[in-house]
């Protein structure tokens, strides 16, 4: 028996719609958000001043449920800019260069190590870490910078991303807001993840091949007169070539480790984050205070403010996002009160089980709805702020459909980053496109078949996992 709905269930769903559509006219959606918040407690409880707290407390809740990925992000993109400072980064990297000696080899070399170091470092940071010392590489071997930045998106902004297997980011955000265990989205995203990935990287590299072939990609298409490198500046004098070799050797070493052990220890989710970046830090701080010597505490600090503005800066529009969406589920309780009725097992839960009774959902249908729900909520170009409004909707779908939660999440997510990860909106591309001088807008056009193509290939698979 399903609890019946309330002006709170009619509330939530209005506000859905009006953030799916503000996402579409490509405009920011926390002020809808906040008010979705304010107006959800008051309706609940009727206290002016309890709904404005409510607010406030909302932020608290979602900030406490993500701050672990929050940290540790900022630490490997703290750790990432002193590699590249230090040149460990070319040191790392520069043994594959020696096996690239073609286009098709430049591509799925810088491509696949690409989406290994963003599994560990996430894409922004991986594409300075291996651009500097690759792209030159691939042009001397006839692979246009236009393709290296393809590779390198697809790769990492794609397929890295969207699974996020390591740091556990993104599988985070969607699990909870479809209220499933972490783990659960994880184990049903590996299949999509390697459809999607396959497809996609195969159909851009039939394209750039032709295309090439054809003379409609060549060195100077897409390069931009505006653009301009985001490496850092190398000081190479920080630390000796046999210095650069160590840690060149004990940093790969020290991440397989932590492998390991989460492979022994059965390490997932937050125990997981917390072996990578308690791993990250003590690299971070080591190779500080080598390459800096007395000043390498003062150093120390510096990188790790500079780690946390880029993680502030990546989540902050997410949180009032995410503080919505949680409301959804079990944190309305935490936040307003309880304060819904005596049957309900959350607004999410409830529509979904209204839903049921009176639509006929297929796992067709729900496949196709979930996808166009990830890519509706990349179109802000974050990939991030809509993955909960994707989780949400997965867990409503779910119930309505009796099965398939954790798949139909997955799918979500992974449409979701793909789009506004990095790979079709034009403003998420700068990394990737930064580093290889070229136009985002002219990238962003050349990945969109080849995206486009594989979506429905992983739809298609989903609904028979379904």
């Amino acid at each position: 028996m399903g609890v019946e709905l309330t002006a709170l269930h009619w509330i939530y769903v209005l506000f859905i719609l009006l953030i799916i559509g503000f996402m579409v006219m490509k405009r920011d959606t926390t002020f809808i958000c906040i008010v979705g918040i304010f107006l959800l407690a008051i309706t609940a409880t009727g206290s002016l001043s309890g709904s404005i707290s409510s607010i406030f407390t909302s932020f608290i809740y979602a900030i406490t449920e993500l701050l672990p990925t929050i940290l540790v992000i900022s630490i490997i993109v703290a750790m990432s800019k002193i590699l590249t400072k230090t040149g460990i980064n070319d040191v790392m990297i520069s043994p594959f260069s020696k096996l690239i000696r073609s286009p098709g080899l430049a591509y799925w070399i810088i491509g696949i190590l690409m989406m290994v170091i963003s599994f560990f470092f996430w894409p922004s940071p991986a594409v300075a870490l291996i651009g500097a010392v690759l792209l030159p590489v691939a042009i001397r071997v006839g692979l246009p910078p236009l393709a290296v930045a393809m590779a390198m998106n697809l790769f990492g902004h794609g397929i890295a991303l969207s699974g996020d297997f390591i740091i556990q980011a993104a599988p985070k955000l969607t699990a909870d807001a479809a209220g499933i265990p972490v783990h659960e989205v994880m184990i049903a995203s590996v299949p999509l993840v390697i459809v999607m990935g396959a497809v996609t990287t195969v159909a851009a590299f039939y394209f750039i091949k032709k295309d090439m072939k054809n003379g409609k990609l060549t060195m100077t298409t897409g390069i931009s007169s505006t653009s301009s490198s985001i490496l850092p500046k190398q000081d190479s004098y920080l630390l000796s070539k046999t210095q650069q070799r160590m840690f060149a050797l004990l940093i790969p070493l020290l991440f397989a480790l932590d492998v390991v052990a989460m492979s022994l220890l059965k390490l997932q989710g937050g125990d997981a984050t917390a072996l990578v970046g308690g791993t990250s830090i003590l690299i971070l701080i080591l190779i500080t205070l080598v390459s800096y010597k007395n000043k390498g505490l003062e150093k120390t600090t510096s990188y790790l403010i500079e780690g946390f503005q880029f993680g502030f800066k990546v989540f902050g529009p997410v949180i009032p996002i995410a503080a919505f969406f949680y409301l959804g589920d079990s944190g309305f309780t935490t936040i307003v009160g309880d304060h819904l009725p005596k049957a309900s097992h959350g607004l999410v839960n409830d529509l979904g089980v209204a839903l049921a009774s009176t639509v006929p959902l297929t796992k067709e249908i729900g496949a196709i709805t979930l996808t166009a729900v990830g890519v509706i909520t990349g179109l802000d170009g974050s990939g991030f702020s809509g993955i909960s409004l994707a989780g949400s909707i997965a867990g409503l779908f779910a119930h309505a459909i009796g099965a398939g939660i954790s798949t139909l999440t997955a799918l979500g997510q992974i449409a979701a980053i793909w789009v506004g990860g990095g790979t079709l909106i034009p403003w998420a591309l700068i990394p990737a496109a930064a580093i290889c001088n070229i136009d985002p807008f002219e990238l962003a056009r050349r990945n969109l078949v080849p995206v486009i193509i594989g979506l429905v290939a992983t739809t298609i698979v989903a609904m028979f996992l379904i």
